[in-house]
């Protein structure tokens, strides 16, 4: 199945009628561009399964892929490239913040993948494919969305996004731009559809600041911060509010670490962002300390999960201690979210969530229904393929571009063929998109 130089095709192996997992890959003239390569977590005996897509179709013909564009910096976006890299063995193109999150991942797993760091706004020919980076806001920086562009059409492919006019890290949303795009033909906008079934707009980064400070300050002992550690603008919001209360910050988890060093490394958290060594955390005053720690999502072998079941070396909480998650839940994670904070409780200790406190302290990285308006009107596709969640965010989504006045959408699921150009259409089920998991012995096998 090769498309000829008069077709555009799009097809996605994880992340459409799904939230995780993302490979999307745009074919033209006999060649293939793969867009994100990530994992999902499961429930399983014993915590988490790390699942991804599986990549037999591409990686039968990689001689026809010309490259990997890692649009930014999470796990269900490039979580599975150092799995999975070998059996491609393409060029990695990101920017530079993803581009060292990537390669730390590599190297541990012994691969030493040829990564081109690209500019943001930068324009690239990869084989007949000519890529154009466009700066877009969502929680962690650099993020991208892609300008596709090729002899037979034009993709627009949103990646992850949210209008954030007030990031704290990174590029502000320019709305100027986006409204100058739809002055450029295009064929097709693949679009996230993760908030499609939330009215009104996102909240800006900026927003959670009077929230978690008022959290952070008022605690009389000790407060936890659980985050995803890859959203370095709420990592410089909490080192803010620790230079700014007098307390100590420090870090517990290695993902959260790895992820610290990648952001300094491109030159994000340099100020009010300078942690104490965690053995040292038992000798302060417990109303002096601030701790940012992974496993927001019940994560069995996480710093916080440890914390709470008593078995982290380095601090035990106590009564008192204050436990903040600055995050959202996954759907899948309820179940191990509640039995987390239920042991946090069983030490006394207090636990703050969206929903029991006064302000925000959390924001979504992904639009709602407003921006999504705003982004069909910008840009003036005749064509809408929604992606990046469930089946029903993905119908909300297509109603949604539908009102907008995008002639057509197409909604489908992974291993479909969305057919572009010369007449868009979805041929079902084109090609198998099954799931590998990685086993504790390193193995991947199908699921």
């Amino acid at each position: 199945m090769t498309p000829d130089s008069t077709e555009l095709w799009f097809l996605p192996l994880g992340g459409c009628g799904e939230i995780g997992m993302n490979l999307n890959l745009f074919g033209h003239d006999a060649r293939w561009l793969m867009v994100d390569c990530g994992v999902t977590f499961e429930q399983g005996v014993g915590g988490n399964r790390v699942q991804m897509p599986n990549p037999e179709f591409i990686a039968d013909q990689k001689d026809t892929l010309v490259g990997l564009i890692a649009t930014h910096a999470h796990q269900d976006h490039i979580g599975a490239i150092h799995l999975l890299w070998q059996q491609f063995r393409c060029p990695i193109y990101a920017t530079r913040f993803t581009a060292h999150v990537v390669a730390a991942k590599l190297r541990r797993a012994g691969y030493h993948a040829p990564i081109t760091v690209v500019e943001q706004d930068a324009q690239i020919q990869l084989g007949p494919f000519s890529v154009r980076w466009l700066p877009i806001t969502h929680s962690t920086p650099e993020t991208s969305a892609l300008l596709i562009e090729t002899a037979a059409g034009t993709i627009f492919h949103t990646a992850d996004w949210k209008v954030d006019h007030q990031p704290v890290v990174g590029r502000a949303f320019d709305d100027q731009s986006w409204q100058n795009l739809g002055s450029c033909p295009i064929d097709a906008i693949v679009c996230d559809s993760t908030n499609a079934t939330e009215t009104g707009h996102s909240l800006s980064e900026t927003d959670l600041l009077p929230g978690l400070h008022q959290a952070i300050a008022e605690a009389p002992k000790r407060v936890v911060v659980a985050c995803f550690a890859s959203n370095v603008a709420r990592l410089q919001t909490i080192g803010n509010i620790a230079a700014a209360s007098g307390r100590y910050l420090a870090t517990l988890g290695r993902s959260l670490n790895d992820m610290v060093a990648s952001a300094k490394a491109s030159g994000y958290l340099l100020d009010n962002f300078d942690v104490i060594p965690p053995h040292d955390l038992g000798y302060l005053p417990p109303e002096e300390v601030l701790i940012l720690a992974t496993g927001s999502q019940g994560e069995a072998n996480a710093a916080l999960n440890r914390l709470a079941h008593g078995t982290h070396p380095e601090l035990e909480l106590e009564p008192l201690d204050r436990v903040i998650f600055s995050s959202k839940t996954i759907p899948g994670n309820e179940s191990a979210i509640r039995q987390l904070t239920d042991a946090l409780r069983d030490l006394d200790v207090e636990v703050i969530e969206g929903a029991n406190s006064q302000l925000p302290i959390h924001a979504s990285g992904h639009p709602c229904v407003a921006e999504l308006q705003h982004m069909y009107q910008w840009i003036g596709s005749p064509l809408a393929i929604p992606v990046h969640g469930e089946a029903h965010h993905m119908a909300a989504n297509a109603d949604i571009a539908k009102r907008c006045g995008v002639a057509q959408q197409l909604v489908g699921r992974n291993g479909d063929l969305f057919r572009i150009r010369p007449t868009p259409g979805i041929y079902r089920q084109a090609v198998a998109a099954g799931r590998l998991e990685l086993r504790p012995n390193g193995a991947l096998v199908e699921v």
